[in-house]
C-alpha cells in the first residue's frame, strides 16, 4: 500500500498546532486571577419602633417615625447644616430686607418632583397657604405663625414672605417640606389629611416611595433612590423600612436576620444588640438633652425659691455616675440650655454644678435647711425638705429618677416620685403640680428660646418653671428681632449668663444617638447619624454583593 506523505504531514501539523494551543492555554490560565468587585442589586432592610401615620411633612411633627421618613422624601426651602446654620435646599438663596420683615427666596432652577414635574413658586405658595387655613390640621403654633404672614410670589422663580414685625427665627419655618400643588391643589383642604397621598407621596428628596409599597397593609415601606439626587448611580435597589411594636421585637428581628439596620438602638438595648454577631454600632451626640426643671413659682416648694438651694441640689448630684449607673454610660454631661452643636452655644458661660457634696451641704445649712440630730431629712422651721419629682412612666426615666433620689437622700433631701403617662405630662406641667420635673428637651435648630424662658411664656408659653427674669426675657426678645447670626449671638451669650446665675433648670446630660448596621452592608460610611438625610449621604457607594472579575495575577503569583 502506498503511503500518502501529504496526509501524514497534514496530520502532524494539526497535532503540533493542537499541542501549542493547549500549552498556551495553560500558560494563560496560570497568569489569570479573579478579583471581587462591588455588584449591584438587593435591598437594605432597616427596622424602627413605631408605625407611620402621615408621610406628609405638614402632618408629621407629632410622630417621630413620620418625621424621620418625611426628611428622606421631602425638601424644604432651606435645611440646617451640622452647626445649626441655615443652608439652601429647594431655594438657591434668600435675602432679608433691612427692616427684617421680608424674607425673599429664589428657587433652584433644576428642582424636580419625583414624577419629573418642575418645582414651582405655586407649590411653595400652596404649601404654606395650607398652614394658614383653619380647615387644615396643622399644629396650632405653626398656624398662628403663618396666619400672620403675607405670602407673595414675586416672579416665576421668587417668592417673598412679609411678616408684621421682624422675626429672625422665621427661617426655621422655611425648613418645612414643600408639597406638590399639581397633585393636591384640587383636593379640598379638609380632606388632605385623609388623602391617599399621605401613604404614597411624591416629594423631591433623595428617596421616593416605590410603587406598590402598601405599608399600612404589610408594615413595610420600600423607598427607591431618587435618580435625580444620585446622578452617579447607586448599587442598592431599595432602602426598606419595617416597623415593630417595641425594642425587644426590633432586636429579635436583627438577631433572626430579618433586618440589616436599626434606626435607633435604645440605651437599654446597647449591650445585647452590640454583642450580636455582625453588628456595627455608630454613636454620636444627639440633638436632645434631659434636664431637671425647678418649679420656682407659687405652686412649688418654698425651698426652691432660693437660688442657693437650687445650686445645692445640682451640686449634690454626680451626673457622670447617674449616666453610668442608670443609662449604661449612654450620655454626655452638659451644662446650660444650649447644645454644643448650636451656633449660639458659648463655652465657659455655664457653671459645672456637679458632684460637690461638701459645698452643697454648706449651702443648704446656710439657707437654714439643716439635719436634725439623728435625722436623715433636712428641715427648716419644722418643715422637712421633700421634693415631688415628676417624670414619665418609662424605664429610662424611672431608672434615672431612682438614682437621683438616692443621691439626694445622701444630702438629706427626701424625694417623692410622681410618674405619669407620656400623654399626661403636658397637662401636669401646665398645672405646675410638681416641684422638680425631669424632661427630655429637643431644641429647634434655631436658638430662639423665647417661648420657654421669657416672662410672657409664663402665661402664654412653656415657661413651666415660672422663672421671671426681666433681663433674660429682654435678651431673648431682642435676639429674635434680628436675622444676622453675628448680631444675635451677644444676646444669647447674655441670656446664658442670666440662666446660669439663676439656674431655673439643671441640664443632666446630652443624649447619645446610636445607629446599628450589619457588616453585610459594605463600604457604608455613615454621616451625621441623628439626621436621616445626612446618615445616607454616601448611600451611592453602599453595596451588598460581590462578583468575581478575571484579572491578571500579580507577578509574584505567576
Amino acid at each position: 500500500m502506498k503511503i500518502d506523505l501529504r496526509w501524514q504531514l497534514l496530520l502532524a501539523v494539526i497535532c503540533v498546532a493542537l499541542l501549542v494551543s493547549i500549552l498556551g492555554y495553560q500558560v494563560q490560565s496560570v497568569g489569570l486571577c479573579t478579583t471581587p468587585v462591588a455588584a449591584s442589586g438587593g435591598q437594605i432592610v432597616e427596622g424602627m419602633v413605631g408605625r407611620p401615620q402621615y408621610l406628609n411633612p405638614l402632618l408629621s411633627s407629632q410622630n417621630p417615625v413620620d418625621t424621620h421618613l418625611a426628611d428622606l422624601i421631602f425638601d424644604g426651602l432651606v435645611r440646617y447644616d451640622s452647626d445649626g446654620s441655615a443652608a439652601p435646599s429647594l431655594a438657591s438663596g434668600w435675602e432679608v430686607s433691612e427692616d427684617g420683615k421680608t424674607f425673599s427666596f429664589e428657587l433652584q432652577e433644576d428642582a424636580r418632583w419625583h414624577d419629573g414635574r418642575p418645582v414651582t413658586v405655586a407649590d411653595v405658595a400652596f404649601t404654606y397657604g395650607l398652614l394658614q387655613d383653619e380647615a387644615f390640621p396643622a399644629p396650632e403654633s405653626l398656624r398662628e405663625l403663618w396666619q400672620a404672614v403675607v405670602i407673595s410670589p414675586t416672579s416665576s422663580s421668587e417668592i417673598s414672605f412679609i411678616l408684621p414685625q421682624p422675626y429672625g427665627p422665621f427661617i426655621d419655618a422655611a425648613t418645612v417640606g414643600i408639597l406638590p400643588e399639581h397633585i393636591l391643589g384640587d383636593v379640598p383642604v379638609e380632606s388632605i389629611a385623609g388623602h391617599s397621598f399621605n401613604r404614597a407621596p411624591v416629594g423631591t428628596g433623595p428617596f421616593m416611595v416605590a410603587p406598590g409599597s402598601d405599608w399600612q397593609e404589610s408594615g413595610i415601606l420600600r423607598l427607591a433612590p431618587n435618580p435625580l439626587q444620585w446622578r452617579s448611580g447607586v448599587k442598592v435597589d431599595f432602602l426598606e423600612f419595617r416597623f415593630y411594636e417595641d425594642h425587644a421585637a426590633l432586636a429579635s428581628a436583627f438577631l433572626n436576620d430579618e433586618i440589616q439596620a436599626i434606626t435607633t438602638v435604645p440605651e437599654e438595648g446597647i449591650a445585647q444588640i452590640g454583642a450580636a454577631e455582625g453588628m456595627r454600632l455608630f454613636s454620636a451626640p444627639a440633638p436632645r438633652y434631659s434636664q431637671l426643671l425647678f418649679n420656682i413659682g407659687e405652686t412649688g416648694t418654698d425651698a426652691l425659691g432660693d437660688v442657693s438651694v437650687r445650686q445645692a441640689l445640682a451640686m449634690a448630684l454626680d451626673r457622670t455616675a447617674l449616666v453610668d449607673s442608670a443609662l449604661d454610660g449612654q450620655g454626655l454631661t452638659l451644662d446650660g440650655p444650649y447644645l454644643p452643636q448650636s451656633w449660639a452655644f458659648v463655652p465657659g458661660v455655664a457653671s459645672a454644678f456637679d458632684n460637690q457634696p461638701g459645698t452643697a451641704a454648706g449651702q443648704l445649712d446656710g439657707a437654714g435647711w439643716t439635719l436634725p440630730e439623728g435625722g436623715t431629712i433636712r428641715q427648716k422651721d419644722d418643715q422637712q425638705f421633700r421634693l415631688r419629682l415628676l417624670l414619665i412612666d418609662e424605664p429610662r426615666f424611672r431608672a434615672l429618677a431612682a438614682a437621683i433620689a438616692e443621691q439626694w437622700a445622701v444630702a438629706g433631701i427626701g424625694t417623692e416620685l410622681l410618674t405619669v403617662a407620656p400623654d399626661e405630662i403636658s397637662t401636669v406641667l401646665a398645672e405646675r403640680a410638681f416641684d422638680v420635673a425631669m424632661l427630655d428637651v429637643e431644641p429647634a435648630d434655631d436658638p430662639d428660646l423665647y417661648d420657654f424662658w421669657s416672662q410672657e411664656a409664663i402665661v402664654r408659653g412653656q415657661n413651666y418653671s415660672g422663672w421671671n427674669n426681666r433681663r433674660a426675657s429682654e435678651a431673648l426678645e431682642n435676639a429674635r428681632r434680628l436675622s444676622d447670626q453675628a448680631e444675635r449671638r451677644p444676646y444669647y451669650e447674655a441670656f446664658q449668663g442670666y440662666f446660669d446665675d439663676d439656674l431655673p433648670a439643671l441640664t443632666l446630660y446630652q443624649h447619645v444617638y446610636t445607629y446599628g448596621l450589619s457588616e453585610d452592608v459594605q463600604l457604608a460610611e455613615i454621616g451625621r447619624i441623628d439626621s436621616p438625610r445626612d446618615r445616607y449621604e454616601t448611600f451611592g457607594q453602599w453595596f451588598l454583593f460581590f462578583r468575581e472579575v478575571a484579572s491578571a495575577c500579580p507577578d509574584e503569583e505567576v
